[in-house]
């Protein structure tokens, strides 16, 4: 066996991925990679992924901190664990905190508008940052688990017990998003640390925050030093060489559909265990027996601002479009009106007929990212392209099909949608079962979409939450929250010296 290291990359250099395939060095690449670089080749698309020698350093480093500090958290008091959550809320409910972090989020909100990026989730808001002090105190008084028994078996002389305990270091990257920095520090609550990735957009804000609030409440609760630290780096490679890392217990990434199906494939092949949501987007099925009234009111309520859980795609009956379609389309214009925009549709191609003549030949102004545009009102898709999931900004932007009935929709689902949200507006019990029985997807509910949020629904901050589009979960649900993150050790107790097989 050879140890030799990589130094160099040549234009054309043959690569071999997926056991049988064949990818090609690139000049660019190979101009770039240089001697300590590394190469990291994705066996699931042939991707390379070059990974300088800096961020690998980097993100090594990020690591270790976040390692001597898990093995120093086994002697720190859940007592101390509360006192963290207590005073890194506080240092955020504090004017002068957040005044700093306000302006270096200022700053990359202006970056990030001169760059054309989005900046609706971005942008620190009064409203978030009561979220981020109420999630952090709910942190603060929740139960820590360590410890908890979950099983114990006696026997003459000794008994044994599943206890839980710590997972480890969980490596989290995620999109421009500040208050994620609450939702993740959950994982503190049960005795693990956290390493940070946070995208470009937002690094300056998470900078301040680790600056003025999360570093100053680590050292006063004693909390070891890299119990929870950034990985200071805005470059991709970074949040590549962090989930390579195979000293990370759980790899944790939320963000764009192809960046974090990326992520996910570099933590996989390490053999890291993964949690990811990249893609998102609800669907909502209107069955031959559903309420009008209660269809229109859900359609609205599902489009009140973008993020994953967003309605995304209606499928409605084919008997009941005559009646069910224009109620869609009144509750579609009504999202656009609250928000003092307008709204955008895709058709599947072939079902325009159940459009008015009059949306058909309409052009809109579409808030954008980059900016104000006119476009069409109704744009017509390709069957193929249903599961794609619209980022709109002010212009909630949805997905129409006309389907025979509920299995088609679900068929529909399983097969393009990212296997995600779904919601069955029907008043017929057996639909609902049988839907529930046949969609492929981790939510499933029979109202608005947007129910689904650790933090909405089970009053607990979330890290993430996984959509099936890779596979159903290993013993666990969708919603990953900070309490989620351990393992089980076994401990015997013997009370008889003479015991023996």
């Amino acid at each position: 066996m050879s140890d030799a290291m990589l130094t160099e990359l040549t234009p054309g250099m043959a690569i071999p991925y997926g056991g049988d395939r064949i990818t090609r060095v690139p000049a660019d690449l190979a101009a770039r990679f240089q001697a300590g670089d590394r190469l990291v080749v994705v066996q699931e698309t042939g991707a390379l992924l070059h990974i300088p020698a800096a961020q690998h350093l980097a993100a090594s480093a990020a690591v270790a901190r976040g390692h001597r500090a898990f093995q120093a958290m086994g002697f720190v008091s859940d007592a101390q664990i509360s006192a963290f959550f207590e005073a890194f809320a506080a240092r955020l409910e504090a004017d002068e905190p957040w005044a700093a972090i306000a302006a270096a989020n200022g700053e990359d909100v202006e970056a990030a508008r001169t760059r054309g990026r989005s900046t609706t989730r971005l942008a620190v808001s009064e409203a978030m940052r009561r979220d981020m002090v109420a999630g952090l105190r709910g942190w603060r008084d929740s139960e820590g688990g360590r410890g908890r028994v979950l099983e114990r078996q006696n026997y003459p002389g000794w008994s044994v017990e599943q206890v839980v305990a710590p997972l480890g270091v969980v490596g989290f990257v995620f999109e421009g998003r500040p208050n994620v920095f609450a939702d993740a520090t959950g994982v503190l609550r049960g005795g693990n640390t956290v390493v940070f990735r946070i995208g470009s957009d937002a690094l300056g804000t998470a900078q301040a925050i680790v600056r003025h609030a999360l570093d100053p409440a680590i050292a006063e609760a004693g909390l070891p030093e890299g119990a929870a630290c950034l990985l200071d780096q805005a470059d991709h490679a970074a949040g590549w060489a962090l989930f390579g890392d195979r000293r990370l217990a759980l790899a944790v990434a939320r963000g764009s559909g192809p960046a974090v199906a990326q992520l996910g494939a570099v933590a996989r092949q390490s053999g890291l265990p993964v949690s990811l949501h990249g893609t998102g987007g609800a669907w909502i099925v209107a069955d031959a027996s559903a309420d009008a009234a209660r269809f229109a009111a859900v359609v609205e309520h599902s489009l009140d601002r973008k993020v994953c859980n967003t309605l995304n795609v209606c499928c409605v009956v084919r008997e009941r479009a005559g009646e069910l379609v224009p109620l869609f389309l009144q509750a579609l214009r009504r999202a656009g009106e609250r928000r003092g925009h307008n709204c955008k549709l895709h058709v599947v191609e072939g079902d325009e007929a159940a459009l008015p003549a009059d949306w058909l030949e309409a052009e809109v102004r579409v808030r954008r990212a980059e900016g104000d545009r006119e476009e069409p009102l109704v744009e017509t898709l390709p069957l193929d392209a249903l599961g794609r999931e619209w980022e709109w900004e002010e212009t909630p932007e949805v997905s129409l099909k006309i389907v025979d009935g509920v299995d088609e929709a679900v068929a529909l689902f399983n097969r393009y949608s990212p296997q995600f949200d779904a919601s069955l507006i029907a008043e017929d019990p057996a639909a609902h079962q049988r839907f529930f029985e046949g969609v492929n997807a981790p939510f499933v509910g029979d109202g608005f979409t947007r129910w689904v949020d650790g933090q909405y629904a089970f009053n607990r901050p979330e890290l993430g939450l996984s959509n099936w589009e890779h596979g159903r979960l290993f013993a666990r649900g969708g919603v990953l929250s900070g309490d989620s993150v351990f393992t089980v050790r076994t401990r015997a107790r013997q009370s008889n010296p003479a015991l023996r097989r």
